[in-house]
């Protein structure tokens, strides 16, 4: 059939374009997220959390996820469950972290800017379990990949 570009493709390049793909969803639903928390909260700084940040961050950040889900896929027995484990841990750790965060002296801004944070990490932590979860799936394979 002409038009038909479907080939197989290696772990690696499903690894990392699942990655990818996880982290334009993310992108948009961070900036979506973005947006609508500083226009209902009136939260104005944009120092680090940002729109070129966000998109230039989480793309990035998904894109090295999608090869760090490979080197445990390819390297571990049981590589998806360390993954998972891994970095639930870690997403745990940051939502931890991110409810501590001291950007100013002023009150206010501290708890505004802690409620973007955490949304943000939150955001990004459910796309990082995602990554093995798509990676597996045939349909998201045939059907996105």
């Amino acid at each position: 059939m002409i038009g038909d570009y479907d080939f197989p493709k290696s772990d690696f390049t499903r690894a990392m374009l699942t990655g990818l793909f996880i982290g334009f969803v993310a992108t948009i639903i961070c900036l979506a997220y973005n947006m609508i928390y500083r226009e209902s909260t009136g939260f104005s700084p944009a120092d680090f959390i940002n729109v070129s940040s966000l998109i230039f961050a989480v793309n990035l950040l998904f894109w090295v996820l999608g090869i760090i889900y490979y080197l445990f896929f390819k390297y571990f027995r049981k590589g998806d469950t360390l993954f998972f484990i891994v970095f639930a841990l870690l997403v745990a750790y940051c939502i931890w972290k991110s409810a501590e965060a001291n950007r100013s002296l002023i009150h206010e801004e501290n708890v505004q800017f802690r409620g973007l944070l955490l949304g943000i990490v939150i955001i990004l932590g459910i796309g990082t379990l995602l990554i093995p979860i798509a990676f597996h799936n045939k349909k998201f394979e045939r059907e996105v990949l």
